[in-house]
């Protein structure tokens, strides 16, 4: 089959003719139509998250099933799927509780830790495929429903861990970035105010377009003071931080309300100082959100099902042409999500 293989961090892929894959006991093969191009995967080609080199990298998938192996159970040749991006043991005390992510087993990520969706076949756990609902038009589609998995379960995700109601005023972190603009979109759909805060000026026209009510350029001034301003000094309800790094944090912790909850998605994963008496007397939550269920990989394909969201994807590029699309994504220039269709 072709593929795009990466054979060592920061270095281009290489366009290559690999073994087709063949699926073991409890797994399966699914062609693949399409694969979202998000920052995870570029981090892995970056060299800033450490993989087993030669990979195939990419997760978010639009697919189909092509073949089962022996005691393989509710998938059958030309079902429709996407791809959960955890592998999971599927036995411990966090699996069975349908807590995926903190699984205690900890088994890898697909396009990291096995091979991905760049190439015409992936292989996996069958765990691992998810079925798409009957009224997504995944072949008309197939860029837009492989990043639901990501640009849009994930910011569903946080709307829950956040316990996020209709009418709280929302400060988004990074609100320019792939998952912030989604991010924005979801919590416009929440029916919140929104507010997008972001280093890139250029982009806070796209965070209007997503659903963003008042947008803060955090280069031109005081961030918490400019949130403290536009929430007459009540701060707001809930901070989302993608960027997670130190200065942020900080500013999101300092504009936090009575109840107010500071959500921290990774990012750069810095150290941070908050003030525990401000917590206590306003009662304030610090939380971390980390990926997503597939229950709510499920919900988010289910509301695109449903009309009620549509992921922003504005560059789609040949499998071929991954190296350059790449190139932009490390640059910052993409607005929303990116994804490569394969032939």
């Amino acid at each position: 089959m072709k593929a795009m293989v990466l054979k060592a961090a920061n270095t281009a892929f290489v366009l290559d003719t690999v073994p087709d894959p063949v699926p073991g006991p409890g797994e399966a093969v699914a062609r693949v139509l399409a694969c979202g191009s998000g920052l995870t995967i570029q981090h892995v080609k970056a060299g800033r998250l450490s993989a087993k080199f030669p990979r195939i990298i990419g997760h978010e998938i639009t697919g189909e099933i092509v073949e089962v192996g022996p005691a393989v159970t509710g998938l059958a040749v030309g079902v429709p799927v996407t791809a959960y991006y955890y592998l999971n043991c599927g036995h411990c005390r966090w699996c069975l509780s349908g807590l995926e992510p903190l699984c205690e087993a900890g088994e890898g990520n697909v396009g990291k830790d096995c091979d991905g969706g760049y190439a015409e076949y992936i292989k996996l756990p069958s765990s691992n495929f998810i079925p798409l609902p009957e009224r997504l038009d995944y072949k008309t589609y197939p860029a837009e429903i492989g990043v639901i998995t990501d640009a849009l379960a994930t910011p569903l995700k946080v709307l829950k861990r956040g316990r996020i109601k209709a009418g709280e005023t929302i400060a988004v972190f990074g609100a320019g970035g792939g998952l912030g603009i989604h991010m924005l979109m979801m919590a416009h759909w929440a029916h919140t105010r929104v507010i997008a805060v972001d280093v890139a000026v250029s982009k806070l026209d796209a965070c209007r377009e997503a659903g963003a009510d008042e947008t803060v350029d955090a280069t031109a001034g005081n961030v918490t003071d400019t949130l403290l301003e536009l929430t007459g000094g009540d701060g707001v309800d809930v901070a989302i931080d993608f960027v997670s790094s130190t200065s942020t944090l900080e500013a999101a912790a300092k504009a936090l309300g009575r109840r107010g909850r500071l959500i921290t998605l990774g990012g750069s994963g810095e150290l941070f100082q908050a003030d525990s008496q401000a917590m206590l007397m306003k009662e304030q939550d610090l939380l971390g959100s980390r990926y997503v269920t597939h229950s709510e990989v499920v919900d988010a394909l289910s509301l695109v099902a449903a009309g009620e969201v549509w992921p922003m994807v504005t560059e789609i590029r040949p499998l071929e042409e991954a190296n350059d699309l790449h190139d932009r994504i490390e640059a910052g220039d993409v607005i929303g999500r990116a994804a490569v269709l394969i032939d």
